[in-house]
């Protein structure tokens, strides 16, 4: 974009193209900073989805607490949230209701490899992910927004080509006469 002239800049002083007032903006921007979310879409459909939840979890209160189908709706829920990570246990409805845009960022692939500790800061591990540097099970993966669930959290591994793992190997003296000769 181009400097604004003058006058430019003058009609535009009262405008923020940035923040609106139906968006609570403070609070995306916090998110979004916190937890290095590049794209502002990958915030939005978060966002939808735990509205999405919230509805549904909504819509199964007011149906009677006996009724079969909603048991086994909510059963299918609190389990489906709970093998995605999202929620910590599977208890009742009423954690659903808590679910945020933060449970589903700490799901990323740059936040678990902060956790798992193959990276210090999450900008690092955006870096690395996006420069191929790791694989979940079989596959590379180079986009951060990667949702990880709780049974692939184990095969986060460097991808077996990857300078930064031969680094790693050489330092701990695990460094193996094939692997030099790749």
């Amino acid at each position: 974009m181009r400097k604004l002239k003058f006058h430019e800049k003058k009609l535009l002083k009262k405008l923020n193209f940035l923040e609106w007032k139906r968006e609570g903006g403070h609070r995306e921007a916090g998110v979004m900073q916190r937890y290095h979310v590049t794209g502002r879409d990958d915030y939005k459909k978060y966002n939808s989805m735990c509205r999405m939840v919230q509805k549904l979890v909504n819509i199964l209160k007011q149906m009677d607490p006996r009724d079969p189908f909603r048991i086994e709706m909510t059963d299918n829920l609190l389990e489906k949230l709970y093998d995605m990570g999202l929620i910590p246990n599977r208890k009742s409805l009423a954690v659903c209701e808590r679910l945020s845009v933060s449970s589903f960022c700490r799901r990323r692939l740059s936040y678990i490899m902060v956790r798992l500790k193959f990276a210090e800061h999450l900008k690092e591990a955006v870096t690395y992910i996006e420069q191929g540097h790791i694989r979940v099970g079989p596959e590379v993966v180079t986009d951060p927004a990667f949702l990880v669930t709780r049974k692939m959290e184990d095969f986060v591994t460097w991808e077996d080509s990857s300078k930064i793992k031969r680094k790693i190997l050489q330092y701990n003296d695990k460094l193996d006469d094939y692997d030099l000769m790749q």
